[in-house]
């Protein structure tokens, strides 16, 4: 038989057996669409490592604060992390690219009637060498900004949304979430050169930053800076630091130190020199950790592996699964035609003729199905594109043809066994079939 000819026999058992064909086919489009779906998991783990790499660097350290477990009280050996120790480790190591020491607080801002609470950030210059993907409406900070420890500051605009994700919108809408009130009222109110109060300080607004859309913004991925004000470091330790070490107040502390070395492949000496400076610095007290940070988003490339082979895991069992429900609906189908058969070896139709007419019709019922997860896998992408949290890679067009050649060849191995059987039925036996 003609292969035009059996897939047309073929389209036409599918269609006269709607409910038994549907259930066949549905476990093969979950288990298609969980594939892909994979493998845009796995293409976005490449692009946001390079992302990471691109905006922080591909040699960044991460010097933090080691909080006191149990409760237990510093021995006040070391003062903690300081604008010192940043200095001490630019000095010994001046070829490094970025070494920036921050300090975050909280205040509470009044302008006007609106009051609220902020998050407060205090920097140096060296901050705006990495994750620079703002626009300044105003101006910055400059060099005498720094050192002077004036009371201005930088508000943080958010970018919004180029297009909001539908799922936000209903959960807003059912949960009544309300709006951040900074977000509103920072981009209401034209506030540069403006006074406003933080705490009981008088600040002078100075600039404005302005972030990307959230749904374009490259730093969705990780450690995202979250701060609502900025001010300059010297600034924030005047007005906003309540460091205590054994009773003493630090008046340079920092909550961390991030350093750049700027090649991945001096990251491990840097680190090591770091740790040794730092203990020295703090005389043996562990209270500081010096973290690689492209370490830190390959431990976050493993999580999301095992979540992705976890969803791949279900699609293949999902194909299986419908590949055994192919292989039923072919022994049905064989069951309820083997008359046909037997009539049709009579008028000279071979075995082989019968075997592909049986695995015709099981490999066009795992295309439909694959073409089915493959626009289901489609539409769950880009809804998924949508939201910053989750954004997938698309996808090339060979994942697409992979996943299609594995739902027809699904179709193909699990009814090759009943159309064989199917083949070597006796025809006159066959006739005889009530």
């Amino acid at each position: 038989m003609l292969l035009l000819e059996s897939v047309r026999t073929g389209a036409q058992e599918i269609w006269s057996h709607k409910t038994r064909s549907v259930l066949s086919l549905a476990a093969i489009a979950f288990g298609v669409a969980a594939i892909l779906y994979t493998f845009a998991q796995i293409n976005q783990m490449v692009s946001r490592r390079e992302q990471a790499l691109a905006l922080k660097g591909p040699g960044l350290l991460l010097v933090d604060k080691e909080w006191q477990r149990g409760g237990d009280e510093s021995p006040g050996l070391s003062k903690g992390l300081t604008s010192a120790d940043a200095e001490v480790i630019r000095r010994a190591m001046p070829s490094l690219y970025m070494v920036s020491p921050t300090l975050q607080s909280s205040a509470e801002i009044q302008y006007g009637g609106f009051k609220t609470n902020v998050r407060i950030r205090g920097i140096t210059a060296d901050w705006s060498k990495r994750e620079w993907v703002y626009t300044v409406r105003g101006r910055f900070f400059n060099s005498h900004d720094y050192d002077s420890a004036d009371r201005i500051c930088v508000l943080n605009e958010p970018g919004g949304w180029i297009e909001k994700p539908e799922w936000m919108k209903a959960a807003r809408k059912f949960w009544g979430w309300d709006k951040n009130p900074y977000d509103e009222w920072v981009k209401r109110v034209e506030l540069i050169g403006r006074k406003i109060r933080l705490n009981d300080q008088i600040f002078t607004v100075v600039g404005v930053l302005r972030n990307p859309p959230q749904d374009k913004d490259p730093r969705s991925w990780g450690r995202r800076d979250t701060a609502d004000v900025y001010v300059p470091l010297s600034t924030a330790q005047r007005y906003f630091n309540d460091e205590m070490r054994a009773g003493e107040f630090v008046p340079d502390a920092v909550n961390g130190i991030s350093i750049d070395t700027g090649s991945e492949d001096t990251v491990a000496t840097v680190m090591q020199r770091v740790q040794n400076l730092l203990s020295v610095r703090h005389r043996g007290e562990k209270d500081f950790r010096v973290a690689n940070f492209n370490e830190q988003i390959q431990h976050w490339i493993n999580q999301q592996r095992e979540y992705a082979i976890q969803i791949l895991a279900v699609g293949v069992v999902a194909i299986l699964a419908g590949g055994v429900g192919i292989m039923n609906v072919t022994l049905a189908t064989i069951f309820s035609r083997i008359k046909e058969i037997g009539i049709r070896r009579a008028v000279g139709a071979t075995r082989f003729d019968i075997l592909g007419q049986f695995v015709t019709e099981a490999m066009l019922l795992g295309a439909i199905g694959g073409v089915i997860g493959i626009a289901m896998a489609l539409g769950g992408i880009k809804q998924l594109s949508t939201d910053a949290t989750r954004q997938l890679e698309a996808l090339l067009w060979w994942h697409y043809a992979a996943t299609l050649a594995i739902s027809v060849f699904t179709g193909f191995a699990f009814s090759l066994f009943p159309a064989y059987q199917a083949s070597k039925l006796d025809p006159v036996e066959a006739l005889r079939h009530e």
